[in-house]
């Protein structure tokens, strides 16, 4: 029974440790050229992914036909005037970065009691590279 208990402890190790990825190479080789698109105009698909993540933070990554699109979501708020704003999106030699900032509403902005949902959607060149957000 021991001998099983601990052949199951190291598989378990094994397992967790071989679905890491490392990245080794943080230098940015170039800032990356992007359009923030509306959910309207983005993929069915994309859509999708995004009704079905609306109050909860979220993260999508979603390709077709050469172009990359990357979304975050900051989860549900309880008043308006929220925006996100991208602040990096660049390219190392092993992955795509993206950081993304949470706006809050402005001092003078009229605020208004009501459920929203502040995210963003960047539409780029497919590059074959993993999305990091930072």
């Amino acid at each position: 029974m021991r001998r099983i208990a601990a052949v199951f402890a190291l598989l378990s190790v094994i397992a967790v440790t071989g679905c890491i990825t490392r990245y080794d190479s943080t230098d940015k080789l170039r800032d990356l050229e992007f359009t923030v698109t509306d959910e309207e105009n983005a993929p069915e698909e994309l859509r999708t992914m995004l009704d079905e993540s609306h109050g909860s933070p979220y993260h999508i990554i979603y390709a077709d036909q050469g172009t990359l699109w990357i979304a975050e979501g900051y989860g549900r708020k309880e008043t308006t005037g929220y925006s996100v704003e991208v602040t990096e999106l660049y390219e190392t030699e092993d992955a795509i970065h993206i950081r993304t900032n949470l706006l809050g509403p402005q001092k003078k902005e009229k605020i208004l009691e009501a459920a929203t949902y502040p995210g963003v959607i960047v539409q780029l060149e497919y590059i074959g590279k993993d999305v990091l957000f930072d």
